[in-house]
């Protein structure tokens, strides 16, 4: 497949990992880098199923061998893009750190992916993204009443990992284009989930979120800001804050009673959502979706996701794909005149090692040596 989308031409070299790294590499190559994926030398088949690694090629190398080491640094000598995850001072000690390879490169951009950032009290600590949105107060301010529940790895992983190193990794490559000075982009799930919450703390700042859970205007507090079980035992949400949508709401749901007026009146939330819940459960999914999908309220019928997929508006807007078998979402965002696509299955580990070297400038006497060292 013929590489397509804005970012056609600019070469990524990734060193494999998990979660974030992974994603990252996705969104780059979504958008038509040529993402060459570094892996362990060793066994690995390619599945369908693992979205996250699609439309790249897969080098594999024996990084304890130092001609593995020297063909990495050759694939950077030639890249505009590289990015890691390791823990900090894994690259320096494969003799793969930024210092030497922005010697040679001058002009690379260096991308870091961690949990922790590359500094601090935590740099070398273990952990995942539960624990990085832990200190950033994002969890404290998601989840019941009761407890701060986990939101998937969204905010952590793929939110404030893989798209702020992304963000960083196409902000250094700009200034590297404009100046000829390379980088190295920190990345840190602690920064990025922190970045996140930046409303939050101006609203905090402001006097109008306070600490407690399901007590403020959009983690469920509001009566008109929540999602209500229908009775099918399905799902809606409701997001009608602003006046005009909030009186199309008490209109499409019937709600005379005057206690709504005190839309704003936080002490008469709890009794409101009460009063809404009861209400809802009258009906079902479909029955309130044909009352208030498309309008004004702010309303949206919670899908699974099996069902996500065969929502008109998705379908419509080819927001998933399906690829050998599997439904997985599109590339994002789109583009008017440059659009990506998937360019390509996820590879196997090691599938493209002769092809993907020999187009990044090896010689095919360079990987007869390679392969007589033992670093193929």
């Amino acid at each position: 497949m013929t590489a397509q989308g804005p970012l056609k031409g600019v070469k990524v070299v990734e060193f494999a990992g998990i979660g974030p790294g992974p994603f990252c590499g996705m969104l780059l190559s979504d958008l038509g880098a040529d993402v060459v994926r570094i892996d362990r030398k060793g066994p690995g088949r390619a599945s369908p199923a693992d979205i996250t690694a699609r439309g790249r090629r897969s080098i594999a190398l024996d990084l304890k061998r130092p001609e593995a080491v020297e063909t990495c640094l050759r694939l950077m000598d030639s890249a505009e893009i590289i990015f890691e995850g390791f823990r900090p001072g894994v690259m320096e000690r494969l003799g793969l750190g930024p210092d030497v390879a922005l010697k040679r490169n001058p002009k690379l951009v260096y991308g870091r992916m961690t949990g922790w950032g590359q500094t601090g009290p935590l740099a070398q600590a273990a952990g995942h993204d539960i624990n990085y949105i832990a200190i950033s107060g994002a969890l404290h301010a998601i989840g019941t009443g009761e407890k701060p529940v986990p939101p998937l790895n969204l905010v952590g992983d793929f939110g404030g990992g893989a798209l702020y190193l992304a963000f960083g990794l196409l902000a250094a490559l700009t200034h590297a284009r404009a100046t000829g000075q390379g980088q190295v982009v920190d990345t840190a799930m602690t920064d990025g989930a922190a970045s996140l919450m930046s409303m939050f703390y101006g609203m905090k700042a402001m006097g109008v979120w306070n600490g407690e859970r399901r007590a403020n205007l959009l983690d469920g507090g509001a009566h008109f800001y929540d999602t209500y079980q229908c009775s099918d035992g399905k799902w809606i949400a409701l997001g009608s804050i602003e006046p005009q949508f909030y009186a199309l709401l008490l209109e499409k749901a019937g709600l005379t009673d005057p206690a709504f007026g005190a839309q704003m009146d936080r002490s008469a939330w709890p009794d409101l959502k009460a009063k809404l819940a009861a209400v809802i459960a009258r009906k079902t999914r479909a029955e309130w979706t044909a009352i208030m999908e498309g309008t004004d309220i702010c309303f949206g019928p919670v899908m699974d996701l099996d069902e996500a997929p065969l929502h008109p508006h998705n379908v419509a807007r080819e927001t998933f794909v399906t690829v050998a078998g599997v439904v997985q979402p599109a590339p994002a965002p789109r583009f008017s005149a440059t659009p990506g696509q998937i360019q390509g299955p996820p590879p196997a580990i090691g599938a493209d090692t002769d092809t993907a070297l020999t187009d990044w400038g090896l010689s095919d006497g360079e990987l007869a040596q390679l392969k007589a060292a033992g670093a193929l």
